[in-house]
């Protein structure tokens, strides 16, 4: 295991069991023990696997959801394969039923084979699941809710845009947490072609190559460690990357993301690709020039940069709202094709 210095901050749930908005905007990882100990789902799953099987059946809608598989050699490693041409698992569609059968046949063994589901629509997969294991007071977020499944399972380091709280419902969890500053110490992969659609760190935290990775022994003096039982939750903010490692036989875990800027609002990770497309290979004088364009409209702009344009005719130089995002998507389709 890693040696990790700092410890993520944590507090115990509110006597309300109300998360407060300072809280949820919180920059900086935050554990919050038994937020979810009373769940049903939680209380099942301590009695043992069966039970949970059973309690998350009830909410089966029937659809087929897509699982990793993989051999005992990867030791729990959801990655890239040796070339890193493709991935050291296979995806297969089956029904959650047969998913957590298999789950409970593996739990018994020494060294099972990887099995792992990851992030799941609950309110499409398990309908009435939340009606019964809410957090009080994230509703205003309007979050959208997923479930993983799995046994021990490794999952590389890796960032998501949304804010998130993770909830321990079954089987313990270790994270390792890093600032978004961390990026360049962290060795990321490729942008276009992940195993689950986020860029990650190619680090083994299990077995970390110095030699190959020399500046992750400076990451880890940012990292900050959070280990939770069963019961707990973590709050994730935005952009964070986590390496999350399930320590048991069989592991629940259910998050909510949410974003802090209005869902019509673009993805971040697009306009970094068009921007490798109109942009990266530019000559480096004109790089430069649009760095300076880019700090004036978007990074930096001035106070008063748009005093000499009536607010009328500004268009787009306007705050955003559904209509002007509309027309700049509707723009960047024209000139995409």
């Amino acid at each position: 295991m890693l040696k990790i210095d700092a410890c993520a901050s944590e507090i115990l749930r509110p006597a309300c069991g109300q998360l407060s908005d300072q809280l949820l905007a919180s920059d900086v990882p935050v554990i919050i023990r038994s937020l979810v100990a009373d769940w049903p789902a939680t209380s099942a799953c301590k009695q043992s696997p069966k039970q949970a099987v059973d309690y998350l059946q009830r909410f089966d809608a029937g659809h087929p959801l897509t699982a990793c598989l993989g051999g005992t050699e990867c030791d729990g490693r959801v990655f890239y394969n040796s070339d890193m041409s493709g991935f050291n698992f296979r995806s297969e569609r089956m029904p959650l039923a047969h998913a957590l059968r298999q789950l409970t046949v593996n739990a018994a063994l020494e060294k099972p084979p990887l099995m792992y589901i990851a992030s799941t629509n609950i309110d499409r997969w398990l309908p009435g699941f939340r009606d019964h294991n809410e957090i009080a007071g994230l509703a205003v977020k309007q979050p959208l809710a997923s479930i993983w499944l799995g046994n021990r399972s490794r999952i590389a380091a890796h960032y998501d845009f949304p804010s998130n709280i993770a909830c321990c419902v079954a089987g313990r969890r270790r994270f390792v947490l890093f600032p978004p500053e961390q990026l360049p110490n962290l060795y990321v992969g490729p942008l276009d072609f992940t195993p689950a659609g986020q860029p990650i760190s190619l680090v083994d935290f299990k077995n970390p190559d110095y030699q190959r990775f020399p500046k992750f022994r400076t990451a880890l003096k940012s990292a900050q460690l959070a280990e939770l039982e069963p019961g707990d939750a973590l709050l994730i903010p935005s952009m964070w990357w986590h390496h999350v490692e399930a320590l048991d036989s069989f592991n629940v875990l259910v998050n909510y993301w949410w974003r802090n800027s209005p869902p019509f609002m673009g993805a971040p990770l697009g306009a970094l690709q068009h921007a490798m497309l109109a942009l990266r290979d530019l000559p480096p004088e004109q790089r430069e020039v649009w760095r300076g364009i880019f700090d004036h409209y978007i990074f930096d702009p001035p106070a008063a940069q748009l005093d000499h344009i009536p607010e009328s005719a500004r268009g787009v130089l306007n705050p955003l709202d559904r209509d002007a995002a509309a027309k700049i998507r509707a723009s960047l389709l024209r000139s995409l094709q």
